[in-house]
């Protein structure tokens, strides 16, 4: 009989123990599976949601903050209390005229060094700040409402660089008719152009950093150089669906990635939408066919089948991925990393 070295039955053992990739994850590149566990199940955290969007994490309270849009509102997640109501009318205020339907709500957040809540409110057509704290009754202050004396046009996305400057995009979606699938032209749009805006953290002067397409998600690299902005492309838009990366040393912008071909695959009206960027460089973004992982050079390395999804962020460890579904997949998901 032939004897098998123990080092052997070991190794064996811990084959057999190992667990089998979910078949969610279509792997380009398994360096992915450095970053994030491919054996992972897509937890669902909570499912009586309309349009959930905006993730961030509350490393003051350890939980997770996003919004459901077309609830007006905030929510709270955590292990101990689950899901909580956190602010209430929290996009919609009646601070700016609107069309008084549709996409009027909160969309991204963003915690300040300040330890400020940063918010973009698609109703009230700005961006503006409070208290990171549960409110009933929040009060908020303009952060950004205007562009050279012109209403802004429905604030989307955010990022609060380490020195306090604030980029945000502002696309025309609270001007949006989803049946037709078109921009609606109404007197109440002021600005004839989708900008990538930035807030000055001296002053608070507002300034254009890009002007092409219809801009989404924003993501920042973990030294603070690289603003990297989803873009949409048609029916949105007549661009290209892309990401592009903007030194924000030089000013100069540059595609990233291109996302037409998914665009196609994928026939069924997703686009790039929200993103965040892991501590390594990797960017995780909304897209055509759910979750896409790419490197920091802007390869493809793994798509998560994961419905269609609006937005994701991390926790303060990057333990777990945190993702919001579109209307036709509402729920709050999280996914465990490395």
């Amino acid at each position: 009989m032939r004897l098998i070295p123990f080092l052997t039955l070991v190794l064996l053992a811990a084959s057999c123990q190992q667990k089998s990739p979910n078949p969610i994850f279509e792997v380009y590149d398994y360096e992915v599976a450095s970053l994030i566990d491919l054996s992972a199940e897509l937890e669902v955290l909570a499912d009586s949601l309309i349009l959930p969007e905006g993730p961030v994490w509350n490393s003051q309270n350890g939980e997770l903050l996003f919004v459901d849009n077309l609830q007006n509102k905030i929510f709270s997640w955590s292990e101990t209390y689950g899901i909580q109501d956190h602010m209430l009318n929290a996009g919609n205020t009646g601070y700016a005229p609107n069309l008084g339907a549709g996409l009027l709500g909160p969309n991204g957040l963003a915690i300040g060094a300040d330890n400020q809540l940063y918010l973009c409110q698609m109703g009230d057509r700005r961006v503006a700040k409070t208290t990171n704290q549960p409110s009933k009754k929040p009060e908020f202050s303009t952060v950004a409402d205007n562009y050279d004396g012109q209403i802004l046009n429905s604030p989307n996305d955010l990022v609060v660089t380490s020195t306090g400057d604030v980029f945000f995009t502002d696309p025309p979606f609270a001007f949006f008719d989803p049946g037709a699938m078109r921009f609606m032209d109404t007197e109440l749009r002021q600005l004839d152009f989708s900008g990538v805006f930035k807030v000055d953290h001296n002053g608070g002067a507002v300034s254009v950093v890009d002007t092409l397409g219809v801009p989404n998600g924003l993501g920042l690299s973990p030294d603070n150089r690289f603003l990297y902005v989803n873009k949409m492309g048609k029916p949105f838009s007549n661009s290209d669906s892309q990401i592009v990366k903007i030194d924000l040393t030089t000013g100069r912008g540059e595609e990233f990635f291109n996302a037409d071909a998914l665009v196609k695959k994928y026939n069924n009206g997703t686009d790039l939408d929200g993103m965040d960027v892991h501590s390594s460089g990797h960017i995780f973004t909304a897209g055509p066919g759910g979750l896409l992982i790419i490197s920091p050079e802007g390869d493809l390395m793994a798509r998560v089948d994961t419905g269609q999804i609006t937005n994701c962020t991390f926790d303060d460890q990057e333990s777990y991925l945190y993702i919001t579904g579109f209307m036709n997949n509402p729920k709050l998901f999280r996914i465990k990393m490395k």
